[in-house]
């Protein structure tokens, strides 16, 4: 049975709400352990952000989760499957685009993918009727029987993802899949992934927070081989409140009248007319600042609260688990 999701079909019946899930996974290349006791899961119709410095450990977890590389410890479920007891049956449900794409330079790219769907165990008649579907998801009408290396990084890319998903996988895992491309191929690139996430789930590695930003669900953040935080891309951004407004004013009084009013811890004086207001986190002045405008005639034109980017959120989040050693994990609140 095939299940319709717009572009991109699901092969099989439909997934488990939970389409991966990894318990206690731990791995070292000789004395030196890379990843250490990771526990993570992954919904149906979610694209979850693996974030990190480079050497955090992203890439060894996404190649044990891939079933490229075995953990030393720990298990990985495929839609319910043991991956290392069942390794056949839950890489039916698995595409992987590691970060250097596995591509044979001298194939076209039709014979390319054909090549991979019969890899993945799918008939020849399968694997055509397969191609078609992904070469339109992928972007790859106009370059089928081109060669593979004379294509660009991003057309390339666009190929590899169509390899990790031509036998239509309910798990998809892409590792740093628009490193090294240009704003207009990560805009593709990135259109794409989103697409791929509404029907499947897609596990992805970055260490770009615009991408988190545009594609992810959820974010799941390690440091030295650990997961140190876990939580909703849009409760991560609510970590970057700032107590604190941009406010215009056409006729503004002196600024001592400003930083008189109760709960303004400062203002910074931006232009003539533009305030940078900051005040306590349990008493905002708004209100007080827009009736007072009103009355004393200060001509309001705009007020804005400040918000903190998802860098600053980062940084703080890595920085607390390197000062502390301590898992940050907020609980999931309904």
């Amino acid at each position: 049975m095939t299940k319709n999701q717009g572009n991109y079909q699901i092969l099989s019946s439909t997934p488990p709400d939970i389409t991966l899930s990894a318990r206690h996974l731990t791995r070292s290349f000789g004395k030196k352990q890379v990843v250490h006791d990771v526990t993570l899961e992954l919904k149906r119709g979610e694209v979850l952000g693996l974030l990190g410095h480079n050497g955090a450990g992203k890439t060894t977890t996404l190649q044990m989760l891939a079933g490229c590389l075995l953990p030393d410890s720990g298990e990985i479920e495929i839609c319910g499957i043991n991956l290392s007891r069942q390794p056949l049956s839950a890489k039916k449900h698995l595409g992987y685009l590691p970060e250097t794409p596995p591509l044979y330079r001298e194939f076209t790219v039709d014979d390319y993918l054909i090549f991979t769907a019969q890899l993945r165990g799918m008939k020849r008649s399968e694997a055509i009727g397969a191609l078609a579907q992904a070469v339109q998801c992928c972007g790859l009408e106009t370059v089928r029987k081109k060669i593979i290396g004379t294509l660009s990084k991003g057309y390339q890319q666009r190929v590899g993802i169509a390899q990790a998903i031509i036998h239509r996988p309910a798990v998809i895992v892409l590792d740093e899949p628009t490193v090294g491309l240009d704003p207009a191929q990560i805009r593709d690139i990135r259109t794409m992934i989103r697409e791929l996430g509404n029907s499947g789930s897609v596990i992805i590695s970055t260490h770009l927070l615009g991408e988190v930003e545009s594609l992810c669900d959820r974010v799941e953040i390690m440091r030295h081989g650990r997961l140190i935080y876990s939580d909703t891309r849009s409760r991560m951004q609510e970590r970057g409140s700032i107590s604190g407004f941009i406010v215009s004013l056409r006729n503004p009084p002196p600024l001592s009248e400003l930083e008189s009013m109760v709960g303004i811890v400062s203002v910074e004086q931006l232009s003539g007319t533009r305030f940078q207001v900051l005040h306590t986190p349990e008493e905002n002045p708004g209100e007080t600042l827009v009736a007072l405008a009103v009355h004393q005639g200060w001509q309001l034109e705009q007020l804005t609260p400040l918000q903190g980017t998802l860098e600053d959120v980062f940084v703080n989040i890595t920085n607390a688990g390197e000062k502390t050693g301590d898992a940050l994990k907020p609980k999931n609140r309904s």
